[in-house]
């Protein structure tokens, strides 16, 4: 079986029902977020061999976490658990007709901020990076304190036998006053570079795509997202592929861009290449943009390789809403993501499908 490992920060989330003001709300309700962990959960409900390595408080925050990736597959053998400093903490407040969402970080001097290269040489953490195929990082770890900017700096400047995946995942809270040109540094040492184009502009300077690859060279795959639109993967030697994005019908985006970071590589993984990988990539994120959870159900899995096999013609006209996927091969049949999707939204609200779109 692959193995993968994910590393970052998951913090507890507290965000008040919809349509409420934060000053105005009596009752939080209380989630997890982290695009690493999120990504984990993605790859382990494919199928594989996932672990998530961080740390976190010694307190219930960091329990809940804990135990909600466990209950869903994630392995946690690699999380330390700090007596000293907390769980990382942040609140999410909704948008309003006047005023876009946006968040409250509590995460400085969080139990995750002090992960450092030393982390690496932890025998449980070692053992994992000796048999893993794929270690999924993020840009956002980078931004969390110099001990973290360091633990990466090694991860990726160290002789692997294993892929790097770096999802730049830009967050602009965390870089303010920091110097944001290390994303290049780390990108440009990453086996696969994940980053939409919006976030290109900010963490690189631009969204060109001819410009990102001369940017960065050495990665063997960048892959452009470029939201609604379409996703790119631009090789190393050259080659481009470029994927349309499916006919969603969005409910929510919260979690996609981790979604589609868990389909795409788990298909590279798989051998696959990079026009069935793009295609597992738009899957996942439709599944997550269908539904008020932070991560929606695969189809079923002959309604996926259906999907997956489509002509391109037939994947143009694919739409996806909550009553499940309708392809070009087979109009009308709607009904084989519906039960799934109305059971696996509750769940997921209740489960750990942590936030990974556009906030920790």
């Amino acid at each position: 079986m692959l193995t993968t490992v994910c590393l970052g920060e998951t913090m507890a989330m507290l965000t008040p029902e919809p349509g409420i003001a934060l000053e105005g709300a009596d009752l939080l309700e209380l989630r997890n977020g982290g695009a690493e962990s999120n990504v984990a959960l993605g790859f382990a409900a494919m199928g594989l061999d996932t672990h998530w390595v961080s740390r976190v408080g010694q307190d219930g925050f960091g329990a809940r976490i804990v135990a909600e990736l466990s209950a869903h597959g994630v392995g946690v053998s690699g999380v330390e658990a700090d007596p000293a400093r907390p769980t990382g903490l942040y609140v999410k407040v909704p948008g309003t007709a006047s005023a876009p969402a946006s968040v409250i970080y509590y995460r400085r001097g969080s139990a995750a901020s002090a992960m450092g290269p030393q982390l690496l040489d932890e025998p449980r953490v070692a053992e994992l990076l000796a048999r893993t195929s794929l270690v999924h990082v993020s840009g956002i770890t980078a931004a969390l304190s110099e001990d973290c900017l360091a633990l990466l700096e090694t991860l990726l400047s160290r002789p692997r036998a294993f892929r790097v995946s770096f999802d730049v995942n830009w967050r602009a809270p965390l870089w303010r006053g920091r110097d944001r040109s290390v994303l290049r540094s780390l990108a440009g040492r990453a086996d696969v570079v994940l980053v939409g184009r919006d976030e290109a502009e900010h963490a690189f300077g631009t969204g060109d795509e001819a410009e990102l690859r001369r940017l960065l060279p050495d990665p063997e795959v960048v892959v452009i997202k470029n939201e609604a639109i379409s996703a790119i993967a631009l090789e190393r030697g050259g080659a481009r592929t470029e994927v349309p994005a499916l006919a969603v019908d969005v409910v929510e985006p919260v979690g996609a861009g981790d979604s589609f970071a868990a389909g795409y590589l788990s298909g590279i993984l798989l051998g696959l290449g990079q026009r069935a990988s793009l295609r597992r990539g738009h899957v996942a994120a439709a599944c997550t943009l269908t539904v008020n959870g932070d991560r929606g159900p695969l189809p079923a899995p002959s309604l996926l390789e259906e999907i997956l096999g489509c002509s391109d013609q037939e994947w143009a006209t694919t739409t996806v809403s909550r009553a499940g996927f309708v392809t070009g091969r087979t109009p009308g049949r709607a009904g084989a993501l519906a039960a799934t999707a109305a059971d696996g939204d509750e769940a997921h609200r209740e489960g750990p499908m942590v936030d990974g779109g556009a906030q920790p």
